[in-house]
């Protein structure tokens, strides 16, 4: 199979997860921004035909599904580690 080819599969796959994720569900997505990737870890707060928008820690990225390489869920982040005195 070539390069190609595989990287198609891979993007199927990433629509295929953001098309059945539910809002409210941790994902991290990385999409083509400028001459590389970018990713957003977070939140699915939003979904439309051409997009969705991730909650992240520095507030909501939108992602035009356009320019998704690869989407999947991730677990919660770890509960915070507790101070020693």
């Amino acid at each position: 199979m070539t390069a190609n080819g595989q990287e198609a599969i891979a993007r199927a796959r990433a629509l295929g997860v953001l098309r059945d994720a539910a809002i409210g569900d941790r994902l991290v997505v990385r999409a083509h921004r400028g001459e590389g990737a970018a990713d957003a870890l977070g939140t699915l707060v939003a979904r439309t035909a051409d997009a969705v928008t991730i909650d992240t820690r520095r507030g909501p990225v939108e992602v035009a599904l356009a320019a998704v390489v690869a989407a999947k869920h991730v677990p919660p982040p770890p509960a915070p580690r507790t101070r020693r005195p």
